[in-house]
């Protein structure tokens, strides 16, 4: 297994849901990290939780933002000189019948769940290969499992199917370098987006703790075993018809 500490970690999304237990996790593991997010207030709580003030900084990310991107690799390297573990967890979400759906939230979803996790891998792989290797992590969807997408969810659906397809191929461009990517599928989790929605039965809810672990168990693999797709679904999903109400007004925040 691989010895995690000191290794150079960015986290998008960090500052709620699932990328903050990934920030704990990683801590937990003495990982020097930049944490990104919207909310430099909600970063600067969590890299307190993370335990080790003096390796981990935070960078304010809005990641729709190209110039923002590059910003945050930008400042990881001027920070720790290079970037060892990049894991994309930023995500909205917008539930609509898709001839209702705002044209703007198209756009939002687009450029965070696709555009973000794709250009930071662009604006990373280069440092790895001079490097000698690295890992890129996603977290995806336990909906690129369903077929056809779920309903009010074709939009989101879609560009996770698209994100997994780019991973696979990026993975066999890279492997030859010693660079791995790897695609986390969770099913419905507790986070400030699931606990606004209505009519959703506790049991169908995974906490992000699972997620988090699964990261970590990703990120420790020995150097030649690459853990290409993982997927965590909820014992009671049903597979029949939505764990999330087809009626249903999707929170923004």
């Amino acid at each position: 297994m691989i010895d995690l500490r000191g290794k150079i970690a960015i986290v998008t999304g960090a500052s709620g849901g699932i990328g903050r237990e990934i920030v704990k996790k990683l801590g937990e593991q003495n990982l020097k990290m930049v944490l990104a997010g919207r909310k430099i207030e909600a970063l600067e709580e969590i890299k307190k939780e993370a335990g080790q003030n003096n390796k981990v900084f935070c960078s304010k990310c809005d990641v729709t933002k190209q110039a923002d991107l590059e910003k945050l690799v930008n400042f990881t390297i001027e920070k720790f000189k290079k970037v060892d573990i990049l894991i994309n967890s930023a995500g909205v979400s917008s539930q609509y019948p898709f001839w209702e759906q705002p044209l703007e939230d198209i756009e939002r979803v687009m450029w965070t769940n696709y555009y973000s996790y794709v250009m930071l891998s662009r604006l990373v792989v280069n440092q790895m290969k001079e490097a000698g290797g690295g890992h890129i992590v996603n977290i995806t969807s336990g909906s690129v499992m369903v077929e056809p997408p779920p309903r009010n969810f074709i939009v989101y659906t879609s560009l996770k199917v698209a994100l997994r397809a780019f991973a696979k191929g990026l993975f066999w461009e890279m492997r030859d370098f010693g660079i791995k990517v790897t695609s986390i599928f969770p099913g419905v989790t507790r986070t400030p987006l699931t606990g606004k929605l209505k009519d959703i039965s506790e049991e169908r809810l995974m906490e992000p703790e699972a997620v988090a672990d699964t990261v970590v168990f990703a990120l420790k693999q020995p150097a030649n075993v690459c853990p290409l797709e993982l997927a965590l679904i909820n014992q009671q999903t049903p597979w029949i018809k939505p764990v999330i109400p087809f009626k249903q007004e999707h929170p923004k925040e």
